[in-house]
């Protein structure tokens, strides 16, 4: 009896998609171009290459990459890091990194890579080249004082994304340009790159040049600088150390991530157990020159974003709030509020005359104001004028319209 074979075929492995080749500077290039007022690029896996335009994300879908991949997103971060080991290091051993980039006659940028449900996701944030001036941010008159001082504190405040770098850049140049004094700067990373000009200026980057904010702003001391600028008050050793700098003569510049002058305070002298919070006080209160805080807000019709800024003074009045505590009657923002002839101003002032000025949307405003409630009543008058103005039928929203 014959028995018959029957021939299976052969089963053949379907080979992997190759994977596509990434030009990162062509594509952070050409992503720039899609709106003059970028703020920041993300890229992330399952999603098109994204821009934040006036805080708002706006996704950019170029030919072949109308959605990234997990390989995507690793190779641009391999791109970004090159054959830095720090960078590198970080991101295996902490899951995250912050560096600089630049792209040449194009911009820089700082970035953070960090890794999120088993692959790479970046963000970055767009630093200009050119350091912007006073009248370019529109910042206050009173902030030109800064320039001139000797010791001291002065802090820039907000929320990420708020402006404080640009305006500590500001600050910074005007300083280099008028003052022959040897500066001094500890940031992670480096933003802006500041040239030498009537002053000598230092900067140093935290993991390439320092291993940490505390470790840098001691090490200053001995190196003779009459002004430190300090990315960020990281913690009480840096907190602690700044103060010191300041009681031995030097001005020492630096941001924190608060809301407001007074919640700024509360921060600072938060971090130290509650047997040396008066102590504290009592030293900020001596110490402190400047609290700048900003919140950007976007302008009518989409076309960018303004800042509110809000600017705490040394006085004898907020020394003594500062170091005696708040109260009723006696807050800082009461100080800020009757301190306008020196100088001083107060987040839901300026908000209003960007609103009276046509330069905010009422609503908008609103939303980011400190007392909301308040600055209606206040604004009362506005809102009956815009309410009997207002055509039947007027549209109302905005749209943001973006090149691509």
């Amino acid at each position: 009896m014959g028995t018959s074979t029957e021939t299976i075929p052969a089963r053949t492995e379907q080979a992997p998609a190759p994977q596509r080749k990434i030009h990162t500077a062509q594509l952070v290039a050409a992503m720039l171009k899609a709106s003059p007022h970028v703020s920041d690029l993300i890229f992330s896996p399952g999603r098109a290459p994204q821009v934040e335009v006036s805080g708002q994300l706006v996704e950019l879908k170029y030919k072949g990459l109308e959605c990234l991949t997990s390989q995507d997103t690793n190779s641009i971060a391999n791109d970004i890091m090159g054959k830095n080991d720090t960078p590198i290091r970080k991101l295996e051993q902490e899951g995250s990194a912050d560096l600089s980039y630049g792209l040449t006659g194009v911009a820089r940028f700082r970035v953070n890579i960090f890794k999120q449900r088993g692959s790479c996701a970046i963000v970055m944030r767009v630093i200009p080249d050119k350091i912007p001036g006073f009248d370019e941010l529109h910042l206050p008159a009173a902030l030109e004082e800064i320039v001139d001082l000797r010791s001291g504190i002065v802090l820039v405040t907000g929320p990420t994304g708020s402006g404080k770098s640009s305006t500590l850049a500001a600050i910074l140049d005007k300083m280099n340009a008028e003052k022959p004094c040897h500066i001094l700067t500890i940031e992670d990373p480096i933003e802006f790159l500041h040239r030498h000009k009537k002053a000598t200026i230092h900067q140093r980057e935290l993991h390439s040049d320092t291993p940490s904010f505390a470790l840098a702003l001691r090490a200053a001391l001995r190196q003779a600088p009459k002004v430190i600028l300090v990315g960020e008050m990281r913690d009480r050793e840096t907190i602690e150390i700044a103060l010191e700098a300041c009681e031995t003569g030097h001005l020492v510049m630096s941001t924190l991530h608060t809301i407001d002058a007074s919640k700024t305070i509360e921060r600072i002298v938060g971090v130290f157990p509650l047997g040396d919070q008066q102590a504290v006080r009592t030293r900020l209160s001596k110490a402190f020159r400047f609290i700048v805080s900003q919140r950007l807000l976007p302008k009518k019709g989409g076309s960018g974003r303004v800042a509110a800024v809000e600017i705490l003074k040394s006085t004898m009045r907020t020394r003594e709030y500062i170091e005696k505590g708040e109260g009723e009657g006696k807050t800082l923002l009461d100080a800020m509020r009757d301190g306008t002839t020196e100088g001083m101003q107060y987040f839901d002032g300026e908000i209003e005359k960007l609103i009276r000025s046509d330069i905010v949307e009422f609503e908008t405003g609103m939303s980011y104001a400190t007392n909301a409630g308040n600055l209606r009543l206040e604004m009362a008058d506005f809102l009956e004028q815009a309410q009997a103005n207002v055509p039947a039928g007027n549209p109302s929203g905005t749209e943001i319209e973006i090149e691509r």
